[in-house]
């Protein structure tokens, strides 16, 4: 059965050449379905897999706008609609120079199984552009995000693909492309999620992805007996996701003591609370990608430039920033350090080498497309909430994705049971998630 996998892998690597992020994501899923295949044949007779690695569209345009000196600019845009089999897409448009199709598309592959994960009748999408927002006026992002939109209105719906927000993408730039939607189709409807709630956005949508992590890795940390209370936590990342996580860690009695940016991490063995927290917000509303100004305002943490903060001593480690920032040497420290938990907030954040060496190693991985599902989760019931025109109070909010957690916690660990890999939440995730699709797409034939 192994064979039949490296199969499925190489056709990925074949047909999409000079794609790692892509490919990584692909092994990392396919090699936990082994049991799954085994128990199913039929999975691999109805050519489900190959079908499953392949994208049902992939849409890429230029997005031509001028900047505030009067220059043509030229960026790519990109949109990935992988997977409907339960639902119209859903997945964020991510606006960074890193962007392009290999990108995209992991982003989009990850998101399938996040999305079945929540329960919620949602598919895989995924998209963005090349395009920086950092440094730019707020003039200039305007005029891109509605040239971007300009194109992409023509493939998205309420009914048949919902963008949110990513890296680079936020209340601002949701804002303005949703202006351009409804200008262009002259119809006021829940296309796009994290808006504002002046128009349709969810009360607790920009906390939600963090409050979700910490969700998932309380219910780590209780099926392992032991409590969120009193743990000192390292995280790395400073924007909105990095600022939900340390605002609910606190809240539930946890310490933590490190945030990171591009430039370094902040060690702050204080403990990152109160006002330090809100501070992470200015930072991340400054349009800069430095942690620096932290110690100037609190003198009392450290800053270590051009470091990562995962040889930093703590209970639970949870990497917030970006793809595949956890490295070998970087497990290693984590797992030189004593600790038992390690609970992805980022997409991918931890290399396949690296997640090998954890798991080897006794280590208990929370995966991403689990423990960050709360934002899409959130996204899910912001269209709920649009098609029902009903606003939803916080506290209703927080209630249902604590639920939807519990439930995607309880769910990984019972498919990672069931098929033989103990309490093995990274395989368990992947099978949880792939057997809802599996079903949907086998009862809808060939299509």
């Amino acid at each position: 059965m192994a064979s039949i996998v490296q199969q499925y892998i190489d056709i990925a690597k074949k047909r999409n050449p000079g794609e790692p992020e892509f490919h990584q994501t692909i092994e990392e899923v396919l090699v936990s379905l082994e049991p799954v295949l085994e128990r199913n044949p039929e999975y691999i007779e109805t050519g489900l897999i190959e079908r499953l690695i392949e994208p049902e569209r992939m849409i890429s345009f230029r997005v031509t706008w001028v900047d505030d000196c009067g220059k043509v600019q030229v960026n790519r845009g990109f949109r990935c609609q992988f997977n409907s089999a339960i639902g119209p897409y859903k997945g964020g448009l991510r606006f960074a120079p890193s962007v392009y199709p290999g990108i995209i598309k992991f982003l989009g592959f990850e998101q399938i199984f996040k999305n079945s994960l929540t329960g919620l009748p949602i598919g895989g999408g995924k998209g963005g552009s090349d395009f920086d927002p950092n440094g730019k006026s707020d003039g200039e992002i305007m005029r891109f995000c509605q040239a971007f939109m300009t194109e992409l209105y023509r493939h998205i719906g309420p009914e048949t693909d919902v963008p949110a927000g990513d890296l680079g993408v936020g209340a601002k730039e949701i804002g303005y492309m949703y202006g351009q939607y409804k200008r262009l189709v002259n119809r006021f409807e829940g296309v796009l999620t994290g808006k504002g709630l002046s128009y349709g956005g969810l009360a607790g949508r920009t906390e939600a992805t963090g409050y979700g992590i910490v969700f998932f890795a309380k219910n780590m940390l209780e099926a392992n007996g032991e409590k969120m209370a009193g743990k000192t936590v390292a995280i790395s990342g400073f924007g909105n996701v990095a600022w939900g996580t340390a605002s609910k860690l606190n809240q539930l009695g946890a310490k933590l003591i490190t945030i990171s940016g591009p430039d370094g991490y902040i060690l702050d063995e204080d403990g990152i609370s109160g006002e330090k927290v809100d501070f992470m917000l200015e930072l991340r509303a400054s349009g800069k990608n430095v942690v620096a100004p932290y110690v100037e305002k609190f003198p009392n943490a450290k800053f270590f430039k051009d470091e990562k903060p995962w040889n930093v001593k703590a209970d639970l480690y949870i990497p917030c920033a970006t793809q595949n920032e956890i490295q070998l040497e970087d497990a290693k420290n984590i797992v030189a350090n004593g600790a038992k938990f390690v609970c992805e907030g980022a997409n991918m954040p931890t290399t396949n080498e690296a997640l090998k060496y954890l798991m080897d190693n006794g280590m208990i991985v929370g995966p991403a497309k689990a423990a960050n599902a709360g934002g899409v989760a959130c996204s899910a019931i912001e269209m709920s909430q649009n098609s029902r025109k009903m606003p939803m109070t916080p506290e209703e909010v927080y209630t249902q994705l604590e639920s939807i957690m519990k439930n995607i916690h309880d769910n990984s660990a019972e498919a990672s049971e069931k098929y033989g890999y103990g309490y093995n939440l990274v395989y368990g995730a992947n099978i949880a998630g792939f057997l809802k699709v599996a079903e949907a797409m086998t009862a809808q034939g060939l299509v």
